[in-house]
């Protein structure tokens, strides 16, 4: 009696091409990828690769039309180009222990937000330092500085829907306002926090009378 041995069919080759293609190319962005993301903390370095990246895609995308007719690298080059395009440079990451260092603070709170002037509104953090308390906006650049030892007037109150802390030195004044459930919370420790470095008035002794003589 003779046995028919059953064979699955093999998948067509193009398919297995592609998923060999497939393979590799993903094996090789796990290996390049931390790579590009190194380059892309530098501009000129990331500018420069996007410019090479952008050719070799309209490269692959205009070649295989007049060439070999092959839609898997004219797709894979257009997704090259595009990435040229949309992909720009990280930003570089910013440090709030480094900037406290630089600035000399010692403790870096919740300001809520701050609206410089006519400026739009910003979310803030106060560096308090002994001599000054900074408020930077989100990419750490100073919106105001308070010197410390001029301040009048340090008062975390509610008005309306928001918690407000006030901050008064010489002819300026400041209102850094909170929101949210914590909105309390974070006014009070900011508050808290810079009357900690504010150095207490020295009371002022009566003159002693002179002796009866």
């Amino acid at each position: 009696m003779n046995e028919k041995s059953s064979h699955a069919p093999s998948p067509p080759t193009g398919i297995v091409r592609l998923r060999n293609i497939s393979v590799g190319a993903l094996f090789a962005a796990v290996l390049v990828l931390p790579k590009l993301l190194h380059i892309r903390r530098d501009e000129r370095s990331w500018t420069i690769f996007r410019i090479a990246l952008g050719i070799a895609g309209a490269s692959l995308v205009i070649l295989p039309l007049s060439l070999w007719n092959s839609w898997l690298a004219a797709l894979t080059g257009l997704v090259m180009f595009m990435l040229a395009i949309l992909v720009p440079a990280s930003q570089p990451e910013l440090n709030l222990d480094e900037k406290a260092r630089e600035l000399g603070a010692l403790v870096v709170v919740n300001g809520g937000h701050y609206q410089p002037g006519n400026a739009p509104v910003s979310a803030v953090r106060l560096f308090t330092g002994s001599e000054n308390i900074w408020a930077l906006d989100s990419h750490l650049q100073p919106l105001v500085v308070i010197p410390v030892s001029q301040i009048s007037l340090l008062r975390a109150e509610k008005i309306g829907p928001y918690w407000v802390l006030l901050v008064r030195w010489l002819d300026h004044a400041a209102e850094f306002s909170y929101r949210g459930i914590f909105a309390e919370h974070f006014a009070r420790v900011a508050e808290s926090t810079i009357r900690g470095v504010m150095r207490p008035a020295l009371p002022v002794l009566p003159r002693s009378r002179a002796a009866n003589a």
